[in-house]
């Protein structure tokens, strides 16, 4: 069995819990994740089975989107509503809806982050969860991430309280942290904050509603139904552009041999070789040899 399963986590289970669970219920062990969703959190889960766990990489270096709920007027250690209060202020606070946007506006683009203590980032080869369970501060590498667009989902005009909360979608890419976006966002506003509530709708091509839960992927197992739910890995190149192996080249392209470099590697920095429309092989350009191109990843002898 290869292809990807849109998996739909639910609060309160790891990352790993669900591919425990999914090999359990599938009976394979070639099953990966891509991409870690904190236990607090749910949405969309692609999990790769079978061959496809070769793309893994490519689904969580792909864009996602998150609706978050994020809250002005409280900071906490973990930066989202599990942690305990680092800072308060419950002073009466009133934004409109064009300061909020503006705060967007200084968001969107490529920013730098520095992430959470109570992170899985590595530093000296210890992630940082482990360090601040511990009690120790150490220092955090920044990274740059980019974001592509918020939006505010409510349609209010003004937004009071003494801690004020409001709904946003957030388009973005590989390692942003909604957390720390919404800390950002009260530094902005002159406020602590944190991210109330977070949801993944969309991750690389694979959306909400092609999702099952581990409860309805059951079901479909017993039911011999599983080709309803399974996408063909195909679905995870789709970002790329595609071309079909010809007479000339396919012995070559199914050996994995450096080929001269391909047209459409000009504008992209993958070429995925297809055969009747099923993936053969994933060419890049070749790091050494000029005006070459050799294969990044193959997937041979798949039905």
């Amino acid at each position: 069995m290869h292809g990807i399963l849109p998996l739909w986590k639910e609060r309160g289970m790891t990352s790993h819990d669900c591919v425990f669970k999914v090999r359990k219920i599938l009976r394979m062990k070639k099953v990966g994740h891509t991409g870690t969703l904190d236990p607090g959190v749910d949405g969309v889960l692609p999990i790769c089975l079978g061959n496809a766990t070769r793309l893994a990489e490519y689904i969580t270096d792909a864009g996602k989107i998150y609706e978050a709920i994020i809250s002005i007027g409280r900071s906490t250690t973990t930066e989202d509503a599990e942690g305990d209060t680092v800072e308060e202020n419950r002073t009466a606070k009133n934004f409109s809806r064009k300061e909020l946007e503006a705060v967007f506006e200084q968001l969107t683009g490529t920013i730098t982050q520095t992430p959470p203590m109570y992170s899985a980032v590595k530093v000296n080869g210890r992630k940082l969860y482990e360090y601040a369970r511990a009690g120790q501060t150490v220092e955090r590498p920044s990274r740059q991430v980019s974001i592509s667009r918020i939006e505010l989902l409510e349609n209010h005009e003004t937004f009071s309280g003494d801690e004020v909360t409001f709904s946003v979608r957030i388009h973005c890419g590989k390692g942003t942290y909604i957390r720390t976006l919404a800390v950002q966002m009260g530094e902005l506003l002159g406020y602590p904050a944190h991210m109330a509530k977070l949801t993944r709708v969309m991750s690389g091509s694979y959306t909400r509603e092609q999702c099952v839960t581990l409860a309805e992927l059951q079901v479909l197992a017993d039911e011999e139904r599983l080709t309803e739910v399974i996408r063909p890995l195909e679905t995870a190149l789709t970002e790329f552009p595609h071309q079909e192996i010809t007479i000339q080249n396919e012995k070559q392209v199914k050996n994995g041999m450096v080929l001269p470099m391909h047209s459409k590697l000009s504008e992209h920095d993958k070429l995925v070789f297809t055969e009747q429309e099923k993936a053969v092989a994933v060419y890049v350009k070749h790091p050494s040899k000029e005006g070459q191109m050799k294969p990044e990843k193959m997937f041979p002898n798949i039905d």
